[in-house]
């Protein structure tokens, strides 16, 4: 089993703490050029990180890695208001993408343009959302979803892209998981 990846995306580190317990190979790619970049091509024609190869397949998107991976060693299925939750995660994930990507094209997005507009309103709602959640007592256990939260929340962090002094709970959440041997093994500031 060989997971692609790079050590700094939030998508690829949920993936890798998954596989944590499971013998594998990590392939840290350097994803935006060079022999990487083509190696990345020749396994996902979406140049996209993670992709995981295993008995002859390749498995695309973290969440599509995650359901093979749940399939092959029989995790406890996830409910509907789990993949819910997950949606919401990738959501943020996916806006605060955008941003990061714009900006290292050195493109201002502080300029008040509808697509950075409704970057900046996804990442407000869903994080609000997932601290009222965290609230409600959700995100209990240490499943696929308090993994892929806290990888979202650690990343947030390490790339200062985002203050989350409104978000108490998110900050309290990742301070409580962030010792795990899984999360120090795969923090991205290594």
């Amino acid at each position: 089993m060989k997971l692609y990846g790079s050590t700094t995306s939030p998508y690829v580190r949920r993936i890798r703490v998954v596989l944590s317990q499971t013998p594998h190979e990590f392939i840290n790619l350097q994803i935006f050029s060079g022999d990487d970049r083509e190696l990345l091509a020749s396994r996902n024609p979406a140049l996209k990180v993670p992709c995981l190869e295993d008995d002859g397949r390749v498995i695309l998107d973290s969440r599509i890695i995650y359901s093979y991976l749940s399939e092959k060693f029989d995790y406890k299925p996830l409910s509907w208001d789990e993949e819910n939750m997950l949606t919401l995660i990738d959501a943020a994930n996916d806006s605060f993408v955008q941003l990061l990507l714009l900006g290292r094209s050195d493109i201002d997005t502080s300029d008040d343009k509808l697509h950075f507009r409704l970057q900046k309103e996804r990442i407000e709602a869903t994080l609000t959302s997932l601290e009222k959640q965290l609230e409600s007592g959700l995100f209990a256990a240490w499943r696929y979803p308090e993994i892929c939260l806290y990888s979202l929340v650690d990343w947030v962090e390490f790339r200062e892209l985002h203050s989350l002094a409104d978000y108490p709970q998110l900050k309290a959440f990742r301070e409580k998981h962030q010792d795990r041997i899984e999360l120090t093994a795969t923090d991205p500031r290594q």
